[in-house]
């Protein structure tokens, strides 16, 4: 009998993909490990079926998208780009699974990776929490030959292929040049208001803001912190503390998605007594606080964007094929009350 491409598998001690890719010439294979799958071939006299390879030619990629659970609209807008994704590309060879996994939770984030086979998986897109579990688990993939794309929050010490987003240390520096100049000479404190500082995105936002609040406009704080995990009621609660505590506040930089928290803290003050706010992700209700002056401005990134972007550069791995880098560069983009779309 002759021998399959299970045996090879077999005897390589990897799984079927990964060979796929080495018979293919694909990207995502280790070099020890290709070199392993070669030996099996040659042990093997394994010999590729040319009608069997143009039938794999058709194949469907199963690509799965891991996206936080929660109140974060942000996040809903990316499900929902990547279900929609699946409609469109029906009958492409691909097709897109959505996982929901909870928010800031390393170990759920971890189950979620662990459940991946990756004989069935082509590729995996997924919003990035840092842990040596899902280090672990990345890692498998990888060995196995499976491509990973992380989005908005990266972890480049992590065994990923490619993260798609913004900058988000260009982002926070943006942030704070906007406030800045927005709050002119006024002196006073600036409350950094985040969903988990346990995710990088939220980090180099951060990391970003303090570089140019400190560097270019010394006669602010930004020394205030608060994490609402984008929950409404959390947000809210530790802003009116914080607001009582403090007292001199006089700009907010919302990092996450607790916008809705921090709205109903903002409609209970007067007018002169409101910071200036920045924060991140334009949708219904962003674009209310920007229209009722609540909101000064919007940093936005581009969900749709994102998602065909992973979608793009997951084939591209999968197939070996080029990709247009300008293409797959996600933009901060600004938005105040007179521009809005």
């Amino acid at each position: 009998m002759r021998p399959t491409v299970h045996d090879v598998a077999k005897a390589a001690g990897v799984g079927l993909a990964t060979v796929d890719r080495v018979l293919n010439d694909r990207p995502g294979v280790r070099a020890a490990t290709a070199e392993r799958v070669k030996a099996a071939v040659d042990k093997l006299g394994f010999v590729r079926d040319a009608s069997a390879a143009a039938l794999a030619r058709k194949r469907v990629d199963r690509l799965v998208f891991l996206i936080p659970d929660g109140p974060s609209d942000f996040m809903r807008h990316l499900e929902a780009e990547a279900r929609e994704a699946r409609k469109r590309l029906a009958g492409k060879r691909v097709d897109i699974e959505v996982r929901s996994v909870p928010a800031f939770d390393g170990d759920a984030l971890t189950e979620a990776l662990r459940a991946i086979d990756t004989e069935a998986v082509a590729g995996v897109a997924l919003v990035a929490t840092e842990s040596a579990a899902v280090r672990a688990e990345l890692c498998r993939l990888n060995a196995a030959g499976v491509p990973v794309v992380t989005l908005v929050s990266d972890a480049p010490r992590f065994p990923r292929h490619r993260y798609v987003g913004i900058d988000n240390v260009a982002a926070g520096r943006t942030a704070a040049s906007l406030l800045g100049q927005f709050l002119g000479g006024r002196e006073g404190k600036i409350v950094v208001v985040a969903g988990s500082m346990l995710v990088r995105d939220h980090v180099e936002r951060r990391m970003g803001f303090d570089q140019v609040i400190s560097a270019e406009f010394p006669h602010l704080q930004s020394s205030v912190m608060l994490e609402g995990r984008d929950e409404r009621e959390a947000t809210r609660e530790a802003l009116r503390d914080c607001l009582k505590r403090e007292g001199d506040i006089v700009g907010l930089y919302n990092i996450g998605g607790g916008h809705q928290g921090i709205l109903d803290v903002l409609a209970d003050l007067p007018p002169e007594a409101r910071p200036v706010v920045v924060a991140h992700e334009l949708y219904d209700v962003t674009r209310a606080a920007l229209q009722n002056g609540l909101f000064h401005a919007v940093i936005n990134q581009d969900a749709g964007h994102e998602i065909r972007s992973a979608i793009r550069v997951l084939r591209s791995l999968i197939d070996g094929t080029p990709l247009s880098a300008s293409q797959e560069t996600i933009r901060i983009e600004i938005y105040l009350r007179d521009n809005l779309p």
